[in-house]
């Protein structure tokens, strides 16, 4: 079915809806995610995915938000979030109340393997959080240090970054189950 604009953002779901949703054990954290439409953008993609949860860090803005909203269709309304002051204690907080969870940073740094080099299979025995960062300073060394692993999508026009929202796309992509 191909539902139009209006159907696309009236799409609130019911009580029933949302608890037949069997969110899968991933979390996105943003690390001092700065753009409210990034920030909004990336509860849309937390809710395609049926993510777990988003957690938001330290400088990043927070529901209730218009600009958050727009972004969001809607979907910070039901997407379970919680905010932090710092990605490392968010970190901390999810290794100490999700045994087994990989934590995976999105950046470029001598620790980073290139994304095609990159797979990950969820289960209810593997939970993974999925770690990204400020536009432009990217995730935090500290953050850094706790990661699991570091992935990088090769870049091979002039710019060398990517857009938050779209680099999180990719990775989430390439996990399975």
């Amino acid at each position: 079915m191909k539902l139009n604009a209006k159907q696309l953002r009236a799409t609130k779901p019911s009580d029933t809806q949302l608890a037949h949703i069997q969110h899968r054990p991933i979390y996105i954290v943003l690390d001092n995610v700065m753009d409210t439409y990034n920030i909004g953008s990336l509860f849309r993609l937390a809710d395609a995915v049926a993510a777990r949860e988003i957690i938001l860090t330290g400088n990043t803005e927070t529901p209730p938000n218009s600009r958050i909203h727009k972004a969001a269709v809607g979907t910070e309304e039901w997407v379970k979030w919680q905010y932090f002051d710092s990605a490392k204690s968010a970190i901390s907080n999810l290794k100490s109340r999700t045994p087994n969870i990989k934590v995976i940073a999105v950046e470029q740094s001598a620790r980073s393997v290139s994304i095609s080099d990159f797979n990950i299979r969820v289960s209810d025995i593997q939970p993974v959080a999925i770690v990204v960062g400020h536009e432009t300073e990217g995730v935090g060394r500290e953050v850094l240090d706790l990661a699991d692993k570091v992935v990088e999508i090769p870049m091979f026009g002039v710019n060398k970054s990517l857009n938050v929202v779209v680099s999180t796309g990719i990775v989430l992509s390439k996990i399975e189950g």
